[in-house]
């Protein structure tokens, strides 16, 4: 309950694009549950080695992982989060920001339910085809099989 006194103080009215982008993947995160170190370690790798985050720093996750508690402490956080992301990233980077949150979910193993769900979600809130995004799904799958 102590999210849900700090969100009205919450201002946070936009993302940078790589603040949305780490939103993503925060979202993905904890659609099943608490952040588990698998993702955290997966969401770190990425903002280190993947071009789009020249020059955001792997510690400013933090930040933006706080901001989306907050942001998830509210009533209509959820939507507001989606929001944002839609207000913030062109269509090239709404497809980064799903292979993002793909990556994420394949980081510790099996898709969960939950996960799938919020997937749907993120599909949906982002308006990208459904076709590309199953590719972008399959990439990521394909990404993480073990022998």
């Amino acid at each position: 309950m102590p999210s849900r006194a700090a969100a009205p103080d919450l201002q946070v009215s936009s993302f940078t694009a790589q603040e949305a982008l780490v939103c993503a993947m925060v979202l993905m995160s904890v659609a099943d549950g608490p952040m588990s170190d698998p993702e955290l370690a997966m969401m770190s790798r990425m903002v280190q080695d993947l071009p789009v985050f020249a020059d955001f720093h792997s510690t400013d996750i933090e930040t933006v992982t706080d901001t989306v508690a907050k942001l998830l402490g509210r009533t209509d956080g959820l939507d507001r989060a989606m929001a944002m992301l839609c207000d913030t990233l062109p269509m090239r980077l709404r497809e980064t920001a799903y292979l993002l949150a793909c990556e994420v979910c394949a980081a510790d193993g099996d898709a969960t339910q939950e996960e799938l769900r919020f997937l749907q979600d993120l599909r949906i809130g982002l308006d990208l085809d459904r076709l590309i995004a199953g590719a972008i799904e399959r990439a990521a799958k394909a990404r993480f099989q073990v022998i």
